[in-house]
C-alpha cells in the first residue's frame, strides 16, 4: 500500500528534512509516528498525502509511483486517504454536521444516503449535540473530534492522523483510540504520529521513530 525507498525531502535550497527514509505499510498495517518537535513528521505526512514530493528517492502509494502521477489521477488518489491535520482546517460558514459530511458531498452522495452514518459517528465522538454548531463555537477539543469524524466519515483506505488526541482528555483519547483500533480491524491501514505515550501504550503497535530527518523502528 505505502512504501519508501531512500526518500529525502529539501524545501528549496535549505538542507534535507527528511534523509533516506524508507519504510514499508502494508494494507491493515497500524503504526506510531514519535520524534521530537522539529524532526520531520508533518513534513513526511505531506509527503503520504501527496502535498509534497520527494526531492529524491522513490514513494509508491497504492501501487502507483507518487512523481509520476498526473495532475488528473492526483484526486483520485487522495480520495483514499483520510487526515486528521493539526490545525482541523474545518469550513468556519459550515456546521459540524456538514463539515464532517463534506467528503461524502465531494463524492456527489445524496445526503439521505449518509444522514444516520454522520450522526452516529457524531454521537460516537461526542458531538451530536454540536451537529449544528459552527466551527467558530466549538472548543479545541471538539474541533478535533469533528476533525477525526470527517477524516473517517468515507472509510478510507489509509488513515494519516497528525496528534490526534492533542487536544483531548484521557478518556476521550483512549475512545478516539479504540475507534481508531475499530477502524483498523475493519481495513483501515493507520499512521499515527503522536507524543502521547499512553497511547502508544495502550495500542501495543509498531513505533516509527523520527529524528533529524532519519526514520527507525523502535
Amino acid at each position: 500500500m505505502l512504501e519508501l525507498e531512500n526518500v529525502g525531502l529539501r524545501y528549496g535550497h535549505g538542507p534535507e528534512i527528511l534523509r533516506d527514509v524508507s519504510f514499508v505499510m502494508r494494507p491493515g498495517d497500524f503504526n506510531f509516528l514519535t520524534g521530537p518537535s522539529g524532526a520531520g513528521k508533518s513534513s513526511l505526512l505531506k509527503l503520504l498525502f501527496l502535498s509534497l514530493r520527494p526531492t529524491r528517492g522513490a514513494l509508491r502509494i497504492f501501487g502507483e509511483e507518487v512523481n509520476s502521477l498526473t495532475k488528473q489521477k492526483l484526486p483520485l488518489i487522495r480520495r483514499r486517504i483520510g487526515v486528521v491535520f493539526q490545525e482541523f482546517r474545518l469550513l468556519d460558514h459550515l456546521s459540524t454536521f456538514d463539515n464532517v459530511a463534506l467528503p461524502l458531498r465531494v463524492a456527489n452522495k445524496p445526503e439521505s444516503s449518509y444522514r444516520r452514518d454522520v450522526m452516529d459517528l457524531l454521537d460516537w465522538v461526542g458531538l451530536a449535540h454540536q451537529a449544528r454548531a459552527l466551527p467558530p463555537v466549538l472548543s479545541g477539543g471538539e474541533k478535533q473530534r469533528a476533525a477525526i469524524a470527517r477524516a473517517v466519515i468515507a472509510k478510507p483506505q489509509l488513515l494519516l492522523a497528525d496528534e490526534p488526541t492533542g487536544n483531548v482528555d484521557p478518556v476521550l483519547a483512549k475512545r478516539l483510540l479504540h475507534l481508531f483500533l475499530e477502524l483498523n480491524r475493519l481495513g483501515t491501514t493507520m499512521l499515527i504520529a503522536t507524543h502521547d505515550k499512553a497511547l502508544i501504550r495502550q495500542a501495543t503497535k509498531p513505533v516509527l521513530h523520527l529524528e533529524e530527518g532519519v526514520l527507525s523502528l523502535q
